[in-house]
């Protein structure tokens, strides 16, 4: 992993939160709860799960989705990767996202077998990803990738709006196979509008936690 952002988080009762944005990592409730109900149910998954599935998302963080993710592939018992290709700007560094992996022990085993692999590319039997560092806004544009779901993960819009611009999810749109999915905690109106425009039928639904709605579509 390269460009790390050493100075960029403080730590609230061992829950990383960013300076820069002023919004925590993930949920202060139960942030595994909230990935799995966010992103997994959000996107149909693990019943869509197939050999080489193809998941996207914007915001890498602590990797914590990932994790999620690749701890419900291998319990579904898909033979062959889960394909997870994540777009950040601000990359913690591996020491950082070991600290907030400790909080999970239901993926501790997961999470310290991963421990000395977060770099920009793991290539596994049964994970390829890649991490792909710098502004979406530029990196998505010039990526020639295609995908079964997205996980939007940015930092709220209000304290991160670069990463929900209607010209962003435009090409969320784009990079989206007919029939894919997208997944969001956020269920800001102006960012469902911007899916919406995007070409994915947009439904609000029942957040988690604190949250009492948050966002779903397929790309028709």
């Amino acid at each position: 992993m390269a460009i790390h952002q050493p100075d960029i988080i403080e730590w609230h009762d061992e829950v990383p939160v960013s300076t820069r944005f002023g919004d925590p990592y993930y949920s202060v409730d139960n942030g595994l709860a909230e990935s799995a109900h966010v992103f997994l149910k959000g996107n149909g998954l693990p019943d869509r799960f197939v050999s080489g599935f193809h998941i996207a998302e914007l915001g890498f963080g602590t990797g914590l989705n990932l994790l999620v993710a690749l701890d419900s592939w291998r319990k579904s018992k898909i033979h062959g990767p889960l394909i997870y290709t994540s777009f950040e700007a601000y990359p913690l560094s591996p020491t950082q996202m070991i600290k907030a992996h400790r909080n999970f022990s239901k993926i501790h085993v997961l999470a310290a077998e991963l421990a000395h692999e977060w770099n920009t590319k793991i290539c596994r039997p049964d994970l390829e990803f890649n991490l792909i560092v710098g502004d979406a806004r530029d990196t998505l544009k010039s990526w020639d990738g295609e995908v079964d779901a997205w996980f939007l993960d940015g930092f709220s819009p209000a304290k991160n709006p670069e990463l929900w611009e209607a010209s962003l999810l435009s090409q969320v749109g784009k990079h989206t196979k007919f029939g894919g999915t997208f997944a969001t905690y956020t269920a800001a109106g102006f960012v469902r509008r911007s899916l919406q425009e995007a070409k994915f039928e947009v439904e609000r639904t029942p957040g988690y936690g604190r949250k009492r709605h948050m966002t779903r579509g397929i790309k028709l």
